[in-house]
């Protein structure tokens, strides 16, 4: 059954997850209104959902224009839908000013207030908090409620499933209890009860899931995801006040963001396609020049959308890793193609130097260590050597030499790539690259690398001290799952183990 989950999320980007999330619960929400369960007039809600995207669409759509960016209509339906979900639906005509307002501000928000082209705030909760300011309306948080919650519950767990954001997760709702807990022992309160309250009867539990957790506005790196997830979770309980001031889902989670900005790099670039090369039948290198140089970690990745006509349910917009090293010019890109590729990489796949891709949010973990005594294990599968030769044109280019040794699987010779640079790393640093075919029927005649997938044996020959390094994967989902249990069977820590994971991976 997990199996069959995680293959299931790997076909869909974590917006398009999202959506469908948000598209659920209204619908739940819908049919207990017809029923009773919930006191709102289903009609009204239908007529609340259809004006939010309609308001939203069309301001959306004349700042994207006006802006000369790509929009992300994925982000409309998403912002549209949660306004949807914590806006009472409209009760009167005079209501229409108030989802109005909070629609062209959750919209204008992302453009207006941008640093180097990355909006700063969450926009739904920028949107919701100016309307309070502006016209005296606040957001009810609506979905918060009992009978909806098993349903927000288990979407949720999928979207945070999606993202791997389980750190940022727990480091909310453990401040969140604990703040529970001091308010009402300060209250004299029942404890359990208050406990309760905040689980069942506040939106604590979709807030965490959708709003927390909207990539563009955390945190890049996990360190800092944690106390950005402690912080908000402090501020977001209903019994958190300083005074007579009470701190709002929206206050919170804008307080985060100011956080974010300050520790994490805000990046966004509009670059067009210098050259586009064939690696191997299926891949290709795309190579931009930006117009600034673009401080980053070898093997981070940065968030790319790419406007083209009726995108399918995957979008248009992908994380990939930088195949290039900040000592470069350019920046790279390897990527897979495949028989039912996106209409994403479709569009890709046919740019050319006329047409324009943008690049934002630099992030990952995924990065060599501080130490550069530590010896280290890279293993890469197919299109997941990627960041592997970010970090070695990196050691090569500052002529760094550290204790590396590289698995390479594929599945044939031919989908092999980078093999100059790997070739110079082991002339000029000594790190060494085993490769290996997965596939058996591909093996040639005459190799002289390793067959199958790469194993625990494997390890244990060319890497007698292994119990000493930090181990980085990176690859398929499947290929780091099999990996990791690899190393588990060689009883490597968890804390010796690094992945390459990020969220909206799609094909």
């Amino acid at each position: 059954m997990t199996n069959f989950v995680d293959t299931l999320l790997n076909r869909i980007t974590m917006y398009r997850l999202a959506l469908y999330y948000l598209i659920f619960l209204l619908a739940v929400a819908l049919l207990f209104s017809f029923t009773g369960v919930l006191p709102y007039d289903p009609y009204a809600l239908l007529f609340s959902v259809g004006f939010l995207i309609a308001a939203c669409w069309i301001t959306n759509t004349i700042f994207a224009k006006s802006f000369g960016v790509p929009a992300n209509t994925e982000s409309i339906y998403i912002s549209a839908l949660i306004l949807a979900l914590i806006i009472t639906p409209i009760q009167a005509t005079h209501d229409l000013w108030f989802l109005g307002w909070a629609a062209v501000w959750a919209m204008a928000s992302k453009y207006i207030l941008a640093i180097k082209g990355k909006h700063l705030f969450n926009p739904v909760a920028f949107a919701v908090a100016l309307t309070y300011l502006t016209i005296n309306q606040s957001a009810s948080w609506w979905v918060g409620n009992a009978p909806m919650l098993p349903f927000v519950l288990v979407g949720g767990l999928l979207v945070v499933r999606k993202i791997r954001r389980w750190e940022l997760i727990w480091s909310f709702l453990l401040a969140a209890a604990a703040t529970v807990l001091v308010f009402s022992l300060i209250n004299r309160e029942n404890v359990i009860t208050a406990m309760e309250k905040t689980a069942v009867y506040s939106p604590l539990v979709f807030f965490a899931a959708i709003i927390l957790t909207e990539p563009l506005t955390m945190p890049t790196t996990r360190r800092w995801r944690l106390f950005y997830g402690a912080l908000i979770g402090l501020l977001s309980v209903p019994q958190f006040h300083i005074g007579a001031l009470y701190v709002t889902p929206e206050l919170a989670i804008l307080a985060g963001n100011v956080f974010s900005f300050i520790v994490s790099p805000k990046t966004a670039l509009v670059l067009k396609l210098k050259e586009k090369i064939q690696l191997a039948p299926d891949i290709y290198d795309f190579i931009f020049v930006p117009n600034r140089k673009l401080a980053f970690a070898p093997g981070q990745y940065m968030e790319w959308t790419l406007g083209h006509d009726e995108p399918d349910t995957r979008g248009n917009r992908r994380y990939f890793t930088l195949a290039s090293s900040p000592t470069e010019d350019q920046l790279r890109l390897g990527v897979k193609f495949s028989r039912n590729s996106s209409t994403f990489k479709q569009a890709l796949l046919e740019m050319d130097q006329q047409h324009e891709i943008v690049a934002q949010q630099i992030a990952g973990d995924f990065v060599l260590p501080n130490d550069p005594e530590q010896k280290c294990v890279f293993l890469a599968g197919g299109i997941g050597i990627t960041p592997f030769r970010s970090m070695i044109k990196y050691l090569l280019d500052m002529q760094q030499r550290r204790e590396i040794v590289l698995f390479y699987a594929n599945r044939s010779i031919n989908e092999i790539v980078y093999k100059d640079v790997l070739h110079r790393a082991q002339l000029a640093l000594g790190i060494k690259t085993i490769y290996t075919i997965t596939d058996p029927q591909n093996v040639p005649a005459g190799w002289k690398g390793q067959s199958g997938h790469i194993t625990a044996q494997m390890i244990k020959d060319a890497v007698p001290d292994y119990r000493q390094c930090v181990f980085y994967i990176s690859g398929p989902q499947r290929m780091v799952d099999e990996t990791q249990a690899v190393l588990r069977e060689l009883q490597i820590k968890g804390s010796q183990i690094k992945t390459d994971y990020f969220a909206g991976l799609a094909g």
